[in-house]
């Protein structure tokens, strides 16, 4: 069930003109009190959902649904789970990508009095998701990373005030003094974890600050959580339970099964023949996964010189390329986006015909969450990894660069101390700006060891490294306020863009100023995309200076420095750490070398589910169908029949053995034999009859 609208509507985070519009003909409904709404945020929404009624909870669950959703009816395990959770219980849902695992929070916190908080890691999936929940008349918001101060006490006070029914949150926010001082006011009725999983250290994708979600239950009690993700080992669902402090066990698992999605692994020694083969015969929407920005940026070159529109989607894209790539390839303007992991995450295109992975993933929990972005409609879909001798060696690699050896991080530490002239004992909560190439160049080392030096140092508590910190975009202008008033021959556009920014922000002439091109975009009328441009071509001619939004990564000492020979790692940062990643490392190999058994049910089985059946169009099936001998005629099976019992007689399920054809075909000959008397059958033996000599 999908709850996405159109990719090309604008920002959530600001109103769009068609916002403004449908809200202007319903009453508004914000309360007249203390919290102050930003002109951006007034008028945005349709009224609140009604309090809840007294009908039955089930009637009241389909109700909303259709309400809001237009749906009749739930599917899946979508209404188990509302149920679950309505009643108050702590609750995991386990549902593949594409599940629909939106509606099973969003319609029991409309059902219940009070507000929904979201923890999710991606940014791009709170905008998507609040943005639709407002295209609905809901009220929801969200509070991420590249926020200014402010902006983000506005939105906290509106979520106490405002009658909102969702916020959504980073986990990182959870951990700050104001998020909790504010959340102590908030009326909150549900807590959601989406991609819980990353609770877990058995996980794939443990992150350290969703274990601040236990501290934040605790400042809620009573309130029940509901934990969802899409990839989970039984062991990852027994530590998110835990971690997350369940009062009893309570899980709902969807079958992982995708009946509509062929997986295939196709060996190779020219990957880029085989995928411009693969594209030519399969048309449709296209995701290309590779390992690297440059590897993305190198396929994408060589399919557009084929003629094949791509766009090409990393970490490392400013925002404003990001948006305009995706808005391209969500319609249909582009057909392939060449990724790598930084893109798919909360983009619900449902009419994805093929995911390719040129390069293979690091564990099967990666993978199947990455091919399962293919078909979403329900139609016939393909999931191809492509595959060579190189790629074993590769990946067994990644291990000493993910996991490198205990000397080599306490070296990455001392020449960090270098680095920063850091004197021993010194350094408690200091914050640094980090620029990798940097240290790397200065020190003599590379890039990748030393990003997973510093995350095993975080993980062990001497410092904190993220590559997620946000700097928000800056500008001043460059030239005189009555100078400015002289200028002549701008355009409408630009001429407006300044007089709003001179309206909404202080001391341009002076000093840099943070600002926010989403909230320029709304109150110009223009896109995110055209604001961005306009300030480029003022900053080209001189009239400003303009700094775009970029990541920058950070380091803070939770630690005073110590001895290098005090570094310790504990064995649940390291060793076994390292043995769980290797063993995903083996998973991973072991299914792009098996070449007979049915690929959808060696990942069901490795998720913990039992499948009896094989798919039928995975390459391994289809491959065993080819090998299969022809089914022989009846005639054919009439006479090894008859020749079986040359040898004496036998029971029907001796023959049955011997003759390895369908039960029904069999039973149905030897009718025919005893009928046509060649065949006896008495005592329980069939024999051949006698004939008179």
């Amino acid at each position: 069930m999908s709850d996405r609208t159109r990719a090309d509507e604008k920002c959530p985070e600001e109103g769009s003109e068609k916002d403004r519009g449908v809200s202007e003909k319903r009453p508004r409904c914000f309360p007249e009190k203390t919290a102050v709404f930003p002109e951006k945020d007034r008028g945005l929404f349709e009224s609140a959902p009604a309090a809840p009624s007294e009908e039955p909870a089930d009637d009241l669950y389909r109700r909303l649904l259709k309400q809001y959703w237009g749906y009749d009816s739930f599917r899946g395990i979508q209404e188990d789970i509302i149920r679950s959770i309505g009643s108050g219980r702590d609750t995991l849902g386990l549902m593949p990508t594409g599940g629909g695992k939106s509606v099973t929070f969003q319609v029991p916190a409309l059902a219940r009095e009070g507000m929904c908080l979201v923890v999710t890691p991606l940014i791009a999936l709170m905008k998507d998701q609040v943005q639709n929940l407002r295209a609905r008349g809901i009220r929801a918001l969200c509070i991420h990373s590249g926020m200014d101060r402010q902006e983000v006490v506005t939105r906290l006070e509106n979520a106490i005030f405002g009658q909102y029914k969702f916020l959504y949150v980073s986990p990182e926010r959870l951990d700050t003094d104001i998020f909790r001082t504010k959340l102590r006011r908030m009326h909150i009725s549900l807590i959601t974890v989406d991609e819980s999983h990353c609770i877990s250290q058995w996980g794939y994708d443990f992150r350290p600050a969703y274990l601040k979600i236990a501290e934040i239950r605790a400042l809620l009690p009573g309130v029940p959580v509901l934990a969802l993700t899409a990839t989970a080992t039984p062991q990852v669902v027994d530590d998110i339970q835990q971690k997350l402090g369940f009062a009893r066990p309570n899980v709902f698992r969807m079958s992982f099964e995708r009946q509509n999605l062929a997986y295939i692994v196709r060996r190779t020694n020219d990957k880029s023949e085989e995928l411009l083969h693969i594209l030519h015969r399969v048309q449709g929407s296209t995701i290309v996964y590779a390992r690297s920005r440059r590897r993305t940026q190198d396929v994408a070159k060589l399919l557009a010189a084929q003629g094949i529109t791509a766009d090409y989607y990393h970490a490392g894209l400013d925002d404003a390329a990001k948006d305009l790539r995706q808005h391209r390839w969500q319609t249909g303007e582009s057909r392939v986006m060449v990724a790598t992991n930084a893109f798919g995450m909360g983009i619900d295109k449902p009419d994805v015909r093929l995911v390719i992975h040129i390069d293979l993933p690091d564990s099967i929990e990666a993978y199947f969450q990455e091919a399962g972005r293919a078909g979403r409609d329900g139609q016939k879909a393909y999931a191809v990894i492509l595959y060579n001798p190189k790629d074993k060696t590769a990946l067994k690699h990644r291990i000493p660069d993910t996991f490198p050896d205990p000397d080599y991080i306490r070296q990455v530490y001392e020449h960090l101390q270098y680095y920063y002239q850091m004197a021993m004992g010194d350094g408690l909560d200091c914050v640094r700006e980090f620029n990798i190439d940097d240290f790397c160049r200065k020190f003599r080392h590379f890039p990748v060891p030393v990003d997973s030096a510093l995350r095993i140092l975080t993980l062990a508590g001497y410092l904190e490294y993220t590559d997620e910190q946000d700097n928000a975009s800056r500008l001043v202008f460059t030239i005189q306020r009555d100078e400015l008033y002289r200028l002549r021959g701008l355009d409408n556009e630009t001429d407006q863009l300044i007089r709003i920014l001179l309206r909404s922000y202080t001391g341009l002439f002076t000093d840099y100023a943070f600002i926010n091109e989403d909230l320029l975009a709304t109150r110009t009328g223009l896109t995110r995309r055209r604001v961005y441009e306009l300030l480029l071509h003022l900053s080209q001619i001189h009239i400003i200076s303009y700094i775009p939004r970029k990541k920058i990564p950070h380091i803070r000492y939770t630690r005073a420095r110590v001895e290098t020979s005090q570094i310790h790692l504990p064995p649940d940062v390291y060793d076994e750490r390292k043995k769980r990643y290797e063993a995903r490392i083996n998973a991973m190999l072991d299914y792009a070398d098996n070449d007979t058994l049915c690929r959808s049910r060696l990942l069901l089985r490795y998720f913990g589910e039992k499948n009896e059946h094989d798919c039928g169009h995975c390459d391994t099936c289809l491959e065993s169908h080819h090998r299969r001998p022809p089914t022989p005629s009846p005639e054919e099976i009439r006479q090894t029949i008859l020749q079986t019992l040359e040898n004496g007689p036998m029971t029907p399920a001796q023959v049955s053995a011997t003759i390895l054809v369908e039960q029904e075909t069999l039973a149905d000959l030897l009718h025919e034999l005893i009928e046509e008397r060649l065949v006896t059958y008495e005592n329980g033996l069939l024999n051949l009859r006698k004939r008179n000599k």
